[in-house]
């Protein structure tokens, strides 16, 4: 009996232990992540967001896709507030989604109307789903900003987003809505056309506003959006309130883009009252859309962190430099170092360099700081040079600079998938840094502005191959430049000012007579 009672015991004991060790096994698995992040015991007490203020829903399984609930881990906590309007559009557009997306029966009764033209047949009263296809184009900064773009015109004009998925997006990024899918299926109708839609494809805007073939009682199945950085004048007219209400009729959209039209859609007097209720400060739209909408697969999050905890964690600071040369020329150019060290040294984001006398000094009463650069280029030798200069020369702070570049590619090679998941975690290590350096008219780097919430120093377009004085400025918004917009109002107005029609559009500082980006000005509302 004796003998029994102990078997029970024990038995009882061992269970306990093993349930126990499970339960911290699933703890250590989930903060694991943090563990290494160099953060202040103050910090490390907060607790952790990992919804981003309601921003995404709990509704995933995390293992399946581990940076959508782990990202808080690797940031500050957020001073850019979500507004609770673009919290309950968002759960809307998830329910949306999940009834008209692929699979369901309102689906497949949009997939039968295509090809068949006729009066009405995208009339919103039916109660029928409407889409909008994203068609993926070159360069992966462009496709995260198009993305963006086209996300939030489906969020105002409740549109359903599918996405080509014919290239690497799977590969790069977790789906973003629960219980269904953002993929455009490969049986889709015109899968076999869209790569060669372009201006002259008679269902594309333009042409039928040019050949007078569209008008509120001749509504095609279909509409080809182009809006790329040739577009046309009749191509433009897209973004107009007119022109609005008649695409709206358009069951299907399929848009080919490679730009950040979204202060576009603030110029529409039909959409600012929405957008203003969806983002009461301007220049967070791309910020809080970003963090929605792109997460890193585990094997792009797996090279964000392992990275991250190897060089990064242990620093005082981290300064990210993004070197793009818009050259045909693939090759390193000295004029660019010498420009990148001006801009650091002279905007403090660097110490200076001393002289070896003066570095005989120890200055006890300011203990060395780590700094850690994060430099990101197709070529090496900007890091290297960086690296060896730190090596060689003390610093007039004392502080230690250690520099660290994670892939060295040589060529740009978009749709490789190993290359563009390499380019995607560098993005996303350049927006967990403290501060940034980036290149100008370079998407790579608005993606990486905007995701890390950061306002960064742009490097100036060199000229002729020199420095320019000054060699960079500090940008006044995070939000990324619309490089080639409209230059027509829609109402037939020439050399509009838009800065006249809303306070919150300026001019980009890289791109000063003619690119536009949204600012935050509060002082100055409808």
């Amino acid at each position: 009996m004796k003998t029994k009672l102990m078997i029970t015991i024990f038995t009882c004991l061992l269970l306990w232990s093993m349930l126990l060790l499970l339960s911290f096994s699933n703890i250590f698995k989930h903060q694991l992540l943090g563990a290494t992040i160099n953060v202040s015991s103050k910090d490390s007490v907060k607790p952790r967001d990992r919804l981003l203020g309601g921003l995404l829903t709990a509704d995933f399984d995390e293992d399946s896709c581990l940076s959508r609930y782990q990202s808080s881990l690797y940031r500050k906590p957020s001073p850019y507030r979500t507004s609770e309007y673009l919290i309950s559009k968002l759960r809307n557009y998830e329910m949306l989604h999940k009834r008209c997306g692929p699979g369901t029966d309102a689906y497949k009764r949009a997939t039968e109307k295509l090809g068949h033209d006729h009066e009405n047949v995208g009339d919103s009263s039916d109660g029928e789903c409407k889409y909008i296809v994203w068609v993926a184009v070159y360069g992966l900064g462009n496709r995260i900003l198009t993305l963006a773009s086209v996300f939030l015109y489906a969020l105002l004009t409740e549109r359903i987003i599918l996405v080509d998925q014919r290239k690497d997006i799977s590969d790069l990024f977790c789906e973003p809505y629960p219980g269904t899918s953002w993929l455009l299926p490969l049986d889709f109708p015109l899968m076999g056309q869209i790569d060669s839609f372009n201006r002259e494809y008679s269902h594309c805007y333009g042409t039928m506003l040019k050949n007078h073939t569209i008008n509120s009682t001749t509504i095609p199945s279909h509409l080809y959006l182009h809006l790329l950085h040739d577009y046309r004048d009749q191509d433009k007219m897209f973004f107009c309130q007119k022109d609005q209400s008649l695409v709206d009729k358009v069951p299907w959209l399929v848009v080919k883009s490679n730009l950040y039209f979204i202060p576009s859609l603030w110029l529409n007097p039909s959409f600012q009252t929405e957008l203003i209720k969806l983002f009461p400060q301007k220049d967070t739209v791309f910020y809080h859309l970003a963090r929605y909408l792109f997460h890193p697969t585990n094997q792009v999050w797996g090279m964000v962190t392992r990275s991250y905890n190897a060089y990064l964690s242990r620093a005082d600071e981290i300064l990210g430099i993004q070197v793009r040369v818009f050259s045909r020329q693939t090759k390193y150019f000295q004029h660019v170092m010498d420009q990148i060290v001006a801009c650091t040294q002279r905007e403090k984001l660097l110490p200076e360099f001393a002289a070896q006398e003066e570095a005989q000094v120890t200055n006890t009463s300011n203990p060395s700081k780590l700094k850690a650069v994060l430099v990101t280029s197709l070529n090496p030798e900007y890091s290297n040079n960086l690296k060896k200069m730190y090596w060689e020369h003390p610093t007039t702070t004392g502080d230690i600079v250690e520099v660290y570049q994670p892939s060295r590619e040589r060529f740009q090679q978009t749709d490789k998938k190993l290359h563009d998941q390499k380019a995607l975690a560098e993005m996303y290590l350049l927006s967990l840094t403290d501060k940034l350096v980036t290149s100008a008219l370079s998407t790579f780097g608005y993606v990486a502005q905007g995701l890390g919430g950061l306002k960064p120093w742009i490097l100036y377009t060199p000229k002729k191959f020199k420095s320019p004085n000054p060699p960079c400025g500090r940008v006044i918004s995070m939000e990324p430049c619309f490089l080639t917009p409209p230059v027509h109002g829609c109402e037939a107005k020439k050399g509009i000012n838009t800065a006249k029609i809303v306070p919150f559009v300026r001019h980009c500082e890289d791109l000063r007579h003619y690119g536009l980006k949204l600012v935050d000005d509060t002082k100055n509302e409808l």
